[in-house]
């Protein structure tokens, strides 16, 4: 028996839309027991562009997860992604006001509250605030200052917004669909949470999350989750290229990207073709097999590099020991391993949900990982009970599993 009510995630994607419900099993393990899906529409780069086509998939997804799940859904916690969510560090310092100048609890939740009053523009909406370092006078790098000595506390915050429009607008798709929203959070955040283990999250690891219109990036580095973000790019750029260069619709990009595309390009096989489907009243034509994947590889090697890039950046490339971790959609292309480790220069792995038990479908696919780990952040953070206008806190023991 479940000992809390059920969770609902749901993830509006660029691709699909899905519900996963999720119920605990004595307040430790994390059982999926309903999955609704559906072919997403009104939805570009993880962004709405049509409320009332998203509002209609959404339903479709809804009814599938109550059906299977055998409940019915009031209220939802909703994933958020798109290229406008991106993170900084913030640093907030206080004095040490105690006379024996010993840090104590309150000067701890002093200096937090410093870090997280950041100066952001007012179209801008603060999602996750998650403790990094202390430091107390110069001593840097402390995990827990309670009991040291010292003239200033401060403490760094890594802070994850996004434009708050965006945000309403997924909100108001929910909304619209009779359902209420219990809380938001990051994509990427939720696919870490959903795939890393606890030595993954010690040693430093990136995930990165391939979907449809966009691509998620959360690391793990010197022991905390040192950067996160968004590009608004993915899976569906790959297919539109497709269509343009080799001159088809787009379904038919899609159908071909999935069943015969690879990240690498195959010299061997560049003399072999792929036989398409009469479409429209055009006769049935055959496609280099080489052009396809030439055209994959080129996009998918750009997704890759803008995380790359970003970590070099960051100064974060080689400070983690567990190498890459893919997950969504993109990461079942074929040969997107070797892709990926060709321009990480790190090991890389697919990511598939870990600690989850219940539908099988869920374990085995990278898809899943980020409303599977939104069911775990769910539970994690449910005795908070906070509401979408106020700042989410999700402290830094409870994210790096410890």
């Amino acid at each position: 028996m479940s000992s809390e009510p059920p969770v609902v995630a749901v993830e509006i994607g660029t691709s699909r839309i899905r519900a996963l419900v999720g119920e605990t099993r004595d307040n430790v393990n994390w059982m999926i027991t309903g999955l609704g899906e559906c072919p997403s529409r009104g939805v570009r780069k993880g962004e709405i562009v049509n409320v009332e086509n998203a509002e209609t998939c959404l339903r479709t997804a809804l009814q599938h997860a109550e059906e299977n799940g055998h409940l019915h859904i009031h209220q939802v916690h909703l994933l958020v992604t798109g290229g406008h969510i991106d993170s900084l560090v913030n640093r907030g310092s206080v004095p040490i006001m105690d006379t024996g100048h010993e840090v104590i609890r309150e000067d701890i939740e002093h200096a937090m509250e410093h870090a997280r009053t950041v100066a952001l523009n007012d179209d801008r909406q603060i999602l996750h605030t998650i403790c990094q370092h202390f430091y107390v006078d110069d001593q840097e790098g402390v995990p827990d200052p309670l009991g040291l000595e010292g003239a200033k506390l401060s403490v760094d915050m890594l802070v994850i917004h996004g434009l708050l429009n965006r945000i309403r607008n997924l909100v108001r798709v929910v909304r619209s669909a009779q359902v209420e929203v219990q809380d938001v959070a990051f994509s990427g955040l939720c696919s870490a949470l959903a795939v890393l283990t606890r030595e993954d999250k010690e040693s430093g690891v990136a995930v990165v999350d391939l979907g449809g219109g966009t691509t998620d990036f959360v690391v793990y580095a010197r022991g905390v989750i040192a950067d996160a973000g968004c590009f608004a790019v993915g899976g569906d750029h790959v297919s539109n290229d497709i269509a343009r260069g080799l001159f088809l619709s787009v379904s038919e990009a899609e159908r071909l990207k999935e069943n015969e595309g690879n990240a690498m390009v195959d010299l061997a096989a560049r003399s072999q073709k792929v036989v398409l489907a009469s479409e429209a009243g055009q006769p049935a034509r055959a496609v280099k097999l080489s052009d396809l994947n030439t055209i994959i590889h080129a996009r998918m090697d750009e997704i890759l590099s803008l995380v790359r890039n970003r970590l070099e950046q960051k100064e974060l490339l080689h400070t983690f020991g567990g190498g890459v971790v893919l997950t969504g959609g993109g990461a079942r292309m074929k040969n997107i391993v070797p892709l990926a480790e060709k321009i990480f220069g790190l090991p890389c792995r697919i990511g598939a949900p870990v600690g989850l038990a219940g539908l099988a479908v869920i374990a085995e696919g990278p898809q899943y990982a980020a409303p599977a780990g939104m069911i775990k952040y769910a539970f994690k953070t449910r005795p908070r009970d906070q509401g979408l206008g106020g700042t989410l806190i999700s402290m830094m023991r409870g994210l790096l599993g410890k």
